[in-house]
């Protein structure tokens, strides 16, 4: 079962917010506030959208090295080099420590292999589930777990993607780290996609 963790959902502009409120409002433990990175409270864990190969010169990602340093950035570019032989695929997480205390973790999600448009998929719920499994793996291997996870509006920058379906891939993939299956087979499978690829009754995924 997964274990509890707080969502942040941080985004400066008032619209993105709202996306998050909306999209948001019947899953527990999730609180929006409107700021920007280098201002927001502390926390034990910040999810970056990032690109596959841990270039963290602009957007949500240069904030974060603004705010940590080149270090951190250079720490996460050798554990792809590492860990995924110098790309790390859409669908993956990796929890790097910031030796800072106000937000001890960064977890690098890519969005997308490189800078570029990624509406019409579902890198969003991909990079969001990636994110909160990664979460739930250090916290089953270590003493002191992450408790409070902050995330941005994914895929929203150089992704293309609009605050309401970027906030609506990440809800899905939330209620999918609450609610995992007790068994495999392929109506859990079927109720998930539809879950990930329709708003309502439109088809947003194709």
């Amino acid at each position: 079962m997964p274990l509890p963790i707080q969502l942040l959902l941080i985004h400066p502009n008032p619209d993105a917010i709202d996306a998050f409120a909306h999209r948001f409002a019947h899953l527990p433990s999730v609180r929006t506030v409107q700021t920007s990175y280098e201002e927001m409270e502390s926390h034990d864990c910040f999810v970056t959208a990032a690109n596959c190969y841990g270039i963290m010169n602009a957007g949500i990602d240069a904030a974060v090295v603004r705010v940590h340093g080149v270090e951190l950035c250079t720490a996460i570019q050798h554990r792809i080099l590492d860990e995924f032989l110098g790309e790390q695929p859409v669908g993956t997480a990796i929890v790097q420590p910031t030796r800072q205390a106000h937000n001890p973790f960064v977890c690098h999600a890519p969005t997308m292999r490189t800078p570029g448009s990624i509406t019409g998929t579902d890198n969003v719920y991909r990079a969001t589930f990636a994110a909160l499994t990664a979460i739930y793996r250090y916290n089953v291997a270590h003493d002191h777990p992450i408790h409070s996870v902050a995330m941005p509006a994914m895929g929203c920058g150089f992704g293309g993607m609009t605050y309401s379906e970027s906030a609506r891939q990440m809800a899905a993939a939330y209620k999918h780290y609450l609610e995992p299956p007790h068994a495999m087979n392929w109506d859990t499978v079927t109720r998930r996609e539809k879950s990930i690829r329709y708003d309502g009754d439109r088809c947003v995924i194709t």
